[in-house]
């Protein structure tokens, strides 16, 4: 069995799964950064490299090719917007 066999409930709780570890890799970064841990900055990276991939497996699975199209769209649009904020924010700064 291939991970792309497993029905779509099974798919979207390992999403959930590995998004909600993404989220506590990141705030262990920041409280690295900040300081409020002995765990080596190397380690918290390494830790946070992990679970995006994880995440990025995840969501490759449970995507056919046409949600990827769909998906890089929306990132290109998003990054756009993005972008535009921050130029926005150093301009009126």
């Amino acid at each position: 069995m291939r991970p792309e066999d497993l029905d779509i409930k099974t798919k979207l709780i390992q999403l959930a799964e590995e998004a909600a570890e993404l989220s506590q890799a990141c705030l262990k970064l920041i409280r690295q950064m900040d300081g409020q841990t002995p765990v080596p900055e190397t380690d918290c990276k390494m830790h946070l490299l992990e679970e995006i991939a994880d995440v990025a497996l995840c969501s490759k699975v449970i995507t056919s090719k046409a949600d990827d199209v769909i998906v890089k769209g929306i990132m290109g649009a998003k990054y756009k917007r993005w972008e535009g904020r921050l130029e926005q924010k150093t301009t009126t700064s």
